[in-house]
C-alpha cells in the first residue's frame, strides 16, 4: 500500500517540479531561492495522492490548527535505519519529480527561523519540525512549501519513527547531493515540536528585495550566528530553481531555460542549468550577460559589498572552495535551534 501510494504521488508531481525555491526565504511571499522559490502542484496531482497533513480544525479557545496527527506527545528522535531508508526513497522521488530546490527551501525554512539570542527550545525557532504546521506554513515566506510537505508526508507515512525535523534536513540535504552537489556532513536525531502553538512568529526569513540588500542579509543571518562567509557561501545555492512572478512577484513568466521545464515550464532562473549544483551562480551573478537569468537585489549585493565581493570572487573562481565552505554552511544551517536524542546526535554510515 505504501510503495503503491509513492509511485501514485510519483507519477502526479512532475507537473509542478522545482518551481522558484531559493536559499534565501523571503517575507510577504517574495520568496527568492534557497530561502527557496516554490513550484504550485496541479489540482489533479493533489487528487491523486491523498494528503495525509493536518486539517484546518479549530484548537478550544484559538483558530490555530490542531497538532498534525504524525506529531508526537513525548520528545523523541529518529531511527537511524529509518532515515536511511528514507533517504533511499527521497532519492527516488527526486528522479521523477526534479524537485531538488523546493527540498532545499522546505529544509532551509524549517532551520532558518533560529533565534541565537533566545536560548529556551522550541522558542528559539530553527530545525524543529515546525513547519509541518498551517499557521506556519501561511508565512509569506513560506508560500508554496506545503507542496514540498505534500511530496515528503508519504516517506513519513511509511516511515514513522523519523522526526518530521529530521526529514526536513535529509530532504534538503539529500536533494543537494543529488544534483551533483557537496556530500553534507549531516547530524540527525531532531526533536519535532508537538503543536502549532510553537511555531515562531511570522519574519524571521529574509526577504528579496529591501531596500538596503547587504545590511538585511546580515541583520537576518547574523541573528542565527552565521557570518559574512557564510552568507554568501549558502547564497550559492541559488544555483538550483526558478522564481516565478505570480508567485514571488520576482522574475520573469518564462525563459529559453525554463519554458521546457522539466516539470511545469515557466519561471526565472539563476543557472541556465538550474537542476545542476555547482558554482556557476557566482559566474553569472557577476558577468551580468545573460537578461533570460535572474538577479534580485540580494545577488547583486554579493558583489557590490566590499566584505562579500571577497567570497563571492573566490567562489566564481573556485567550486572546489565553494564546495567544502557550503557543504560546512549548510550542515551549520541545519543543525541550528535543534534539540537531538541523544544530545550530541548520530550520522548516517554508508
Amino acid at each position: 500500500m505504501e510503495a503503491a501510494r509513492l509511485a501514485a504521488l510519483h507519477a502526479a508531481a512532475p507537473a509542478f517540479s522545482s518551481s522558484s525555491s531559493s536559499p534565501h526565504g523571503h517575507r510577504a511571499a517574495r520568496s527568492n531561492a534557497a530561502f527557496l522559490p516554490v513550484a504550485a502542484l496541479p489540482r489533479a496531482s493533489l487528487r491523486a495522492a491523498p494528503s495525509r497533513l493536518p486539517q484546518k480544525a479549530k484548537a478550544a479557545g484559538s483558530g490555530r490548527s490542531v497538532r498534525c496527527m504524525a506529531a508526537t506527545a513525548a520528545a523523541v528522535g529518529s531511527d537511524a535505519a529509518e532515515l536511511k531508508a528514507a533517504r533511499e526513497d527521497i532519492k527516488e522521488l527526486l528522479k521523477t519529480t526534479h524537485c531538488h530546490p523546493i527540498l532545499v527551501r522546505l529544509g532551509w525554512h524549517d532551520s532558518g527561523t533560529y533565534d541565537k539570542n533566545i536560548k529556551e527550545w522550541p522558542q528559539r525557532g530553527g530545525a524543529n519540525g515546525s513547519l509541518r504546521f498551517d499557521v506556519e506554513l501561511k508565512h509569506g515566506a513560506n508560500a508554496g512549501l506545503v507542496n514540498a510537505l505534500k511530496l515528503v508526508q508519504p516517506i513519513k507515512d511509511k516511515y514513522p519513527n523519523i522526526s518530521y525535523a529530521d526529514l526536513f534536513q535529509l530532504a534538503s540535504a539529500t536533494a543537494i547531493e543529488e544534483a551533483g552537489g557537496p556530500k553534507i556532513p549531516m547530524t540527525y536525531g531532531r526533536v519535532d515540536v508537538t503543536g502549532p502553538e510553537q511555531c515562531p512568529p511570522e519574519g524571521k526569513l529574509p526577504d528579496a528585495g529591501p531596500s538596503a540588500p547587504a545590511d538585511h542579509l546580515r541583520e537576518v543571518f547574523y541573528r542565527m550566528g552565521l557570518d559574512d562567509k557564510e552568507i554568501v557561501v549558502l547564497s550559492g545555492a541559488h544555483t538550483l530553481g526558478r522564481s516565478r512572478p505570480e508567485r514571488s512577484g520576482w522574475g520573469k513568466p518564462e525563459t529559453k531555460y525554463t519554458k521546457n521545464g522539466p516539470g511545469a515550464p515557466g519561471g526565472q532562473s539563476w543557472t541556465t542549468e538550474w537542476l545542476k549544483f555547482d558554482n556557476s551562480y557566482f559566474k553569472e551573478i557577476k558577468e551580468k550577460r545573460d537578461q533570460d537569468l535572474l538577479v534580485l537585489p540580494t545577488d547583486a549585493a554579493l558583489f557590490e559589498d566590499p566584505a562579500f565581493k571577497v567570497y563571492a570572487e573566490k567562489y566564481a573562481e573556485d567550486q572546489e572552495a565553494f564546495f567544502k565552505d557550503y557543504a560546512e554552511a549548510h550542515a551549520k544551517l541545519s543543525n541550528l535551534g535543534s534539540k537531538f536524542i541523544p544530545p550530541e546526535g548520530f550520522t548516517l554510515v554508508g
